[in-house]
């Protein structure tokens, strides 16, 4: 059983939260690349430089802390069942994002974003590699390939794929202004993929 969050954790969370709401408000009102740094530690009242304490960039405010949900998806991937075909068990692993995001209003704002500004596509780029090497090794067994020192490029190109099917659905969930259902839209993605 994981231990509690600390008093100190729970403060330092809350006020990542606060920091997040104060720059997503500014974000939505003035535009991302419009909005300065500056700006968002003004709003939050903090300085600067605590706001490099708390986050790398103004993009880590979009994303998310990539690192950590890249884990939790790589936890929900091993967690299934061994027997599991990769395709089932990478979905199932996919669906704990949907636990993670906030309102749907929130989550449009944020997939309007990465629409828009290219420096979010860039992490956004760079999130897929980082999560290509954390999930690729329990796909390489799911596929039954042999163990290897580095993941196998069948593998890697494997979840590089699914990593394409979910983006393709969360862009056409976005362009139907939320009202369409995306875990739908990615079983669709991964079916003509499989065609």
């Amino acid at each position: 059983m994981a231990e509690p969050p600390t008093l100190r954790e729970r403060t330092r969370r809350a006020v990542k939260a606060e920091i997040t709401e104060t720059a997503m408000r500014l974000f939505t009102e003035n535009g991302f690349e419009a909005t300065t740094v500056d700006q968002i530690a003004t709003a939050s009242g903090i300085s600067r430089r605590s706001f490099f304490h708390y986050f790398g960039s103004k993009e880590d405010l979009v994303l998310g802390d990539i690192e950590a949900l890249g884990e939790s998806v790589r936890a929900a991937l091993e967690a299934r069942p061994a027997e599991e075909s990769a395709w089932a068990a990478i979905r199932a692993a996919f669906l704990t994002l949907q636990s993670i995001k906030g309102l749907q209003a929130e989550q449009l704002t944020v997939a309007r974003m990465y629409h828009e500004v290219p420096s979010l596509r860039a992490r956004q780029l760079e999130k897929h590699l980082r999560w290509q090497a954390l999930l690729a090794p329990d796909v390489q067994r799911r596929l039954g390939l042999p163990h290897s020192a580095t993941p196998d490029p069948r593998a890697r190109a494997f979840v590089a794929a699914a990593l394409a099917c979910l983006d393709a659905a969360v862009d056409a969930w976005f362009e139907s202004d939320g009202t369409a259902d995306a875990v739908q839209l990615f079983d669709e993605a991964v079916a003509a993929l499989r065609a």
